[in-house]
């Protein structure tokens, strides 16, 4: 069974963090970080719909002008989530270019901003057509870690300590809508784009009992059209599984409080991306700089009970003890499996 989600890092774990997550049989992407992204495609950048920012480090955020010129000129809205103080950073980067042409542009940019709180998600919006001055003062909404809702998945986040807030965050998919190729062959049904409104009528929890109509399509235009009622259409080309969970954690201290509020947001996920900057034998250089050690990393990820875990954002220190870091990372995490109490 395939999933929907493929994630995988933009760069090597010695470069800047960053974690692309496109969707299976959909031109969308969603972003965790946006460091550099030069060895992203235009076609991969103007996929993304979501940019979650941990925090505005650098590293972390100097992607945003990469992003930014890919998408100009197009009509979209692209959302984008950070910390505290993230209107200030995002107002900065406007703030460096001169917009004087862009009214002419036929289509409109416009950027939804989301500033996250300990209590609250503050939101502003920025239309290029005005130049991304925004016309309104920012809106609010309560917060207790929801993102991101949509039928077929979420994103939670929550505020971990850098010596600056720092966003964690969890993409969850609710479940996964498997097509099934031989019954498609057996009803002579095609492959297109009315399977994606298939699975969001399924993600929609539509009433079984409605009708559901099967397009052929050439060239974006129906040239047939048959109907089903969708139920029995769903128990003859579809499989339903357990969605997968997607945890991404960076530039955080091993805090006691960091450590709980870390376990519980990957708690179970399917994949852990999860920074180890340092080995333990340097572990108060990491504390001192607000890091995780490859083994603090490990342990983390057996007391969340992940099922897999990809280290990166490596100091340039380990640049030939790669296999040290992974295995350190290994140990403590097959320890904590296995229901150590050691750390």
């Amino acid at each position: 069974m395939r999933p929907s989600f493929h994630p995988r890092l933009v760069n090597d774990p010695f470069s800047d963090p960053g974690l692309f997550i496109p969707f299976l049989f959909e031109k969308r992407a969603l972003m965790f970080d946006l460091g550099d992204l030069t060895l992203l495609s235009s076609k991969d950048l103007q996929k993304v719909s979501h940019v979650f920012v941990t925090h505005t480090h650098m590293d972390h955020f100097i992607g945003f002008d990469t992003l930014l010129r890919a998408l100009l000129g197009r009509d979209k809205i692209l959302h984008l989530f950070g910390p505290p103080g993230f209107f200030r950073q995002v107002e900065g980067k406007l703030a460096g270019y001169t917009w004087n042409l862009i009214s002419e542009y036929e289509n409109d940019l416009v950027l939804k901003v989301n500033e996250v709180h300990q209590d609250k998600l503050c939101t502003k919006e920025y239309i290029s057509k005005d130049r991304f001055q925004p016309k309104k003062a920012s809106s609010s909404r309560p917060f207790s870690g929801n993102l991101l809702e949509e039928p077929s998945f979420s994103v939670h986040g929550l505020l971990l300590d850098h010596r600056i807030p720092c966003l964690g965050f969890a993409l969850t998919e609710k479940f996964y809508v498997n097509i099934i190729k031989e019954g498609l062959r057996e009803l002579g049904l095609p492959v297109g784009a009315w399977l994606n409104r298939f699975k969001a009528a399924i993600y929609q929890e539509e009433s079984p009992h409605s009708d559901f109509v099967v397009s052929w399509e050439e060239k974006g235009k129906a040239t047939r059209e048959e109907r089903f009622v969708l139920g029995e259409l769903a128990q003859k080309i579809a499989r339903i599984s357990p969605g997968q969970k997607i945890a991404y954690i960076t530039d955080v201290a091993a805090t006691p409080e960091n450590s709980k509020k870390i376990i519980a947001l990957a708690r179970e996920a399917n994949h852990l991306f999860i920074e180890a900057a340092f080995l333990d034998s340097e572990k108060d250089m990491a504390l001192k700089k607000y890091h995780l050690t490859a083994r603090e990393a490990g342990a983390l990820a057996g007391k969340a009970g992940v099922k897999s875990l990809q280290l990166f954002h490596f100091s340039p220190r380990y640049k030939h003890r790669v296999g040290d870091l992974e295995r350190e990372a290994k140990e403590a995490y097959e320890r904590m499996l296995m229901g150590s109490d050691e750390s």
